[in-house]
């Protein structure tokens, strides 16, 4: 797995949070693999969540740049659909501690 589809996987986390992915998030999502140029078999990965887990290992090994850049998206797309659950928030500082940000 690249950091390219380590990254839409990270985002994702904050997105499936609260249990609710809205057409605002999918979107979101689309745009974002759309942006990192994700094939279809990449794309198919990150919506099925394949290699969630692998997706940590994998941000170990992001520059400084890198990890703030999936950062920055998972805190964008936390707030994407109107709403900061305080399960999404929960995923985007367990996330900024996972990448060694927060």
């Amino acid at each position: 797995m690249d950091h390219r589809v380590a990254s839409c996987l990270l985002v994702s986390k904050v997105l499936v949070a609260d249990g609710i992915v809205t057409d605002r998030e999918r979107e979101f999502l689309n745009r974002y693999m759309d942006r990192l140029g994700l094939s279809p078999e990449e794309r198919a990965q990150v919506t099925e969540l394949e290699g969630w887990d692998e997706a940590d290992v994998v941000a170990q090994g992001m520059t400084p740049e890198q990890k703030q850049a999936v950062l920055d998206e998972a805190s964008e797309a936390a707030l994407v659909d109107g709403t900061l659950s305080p399960l999404e928030l929960n995923a985007v500082k367990q996330l900024a501690s996972a990448l060694g940000l927060g």
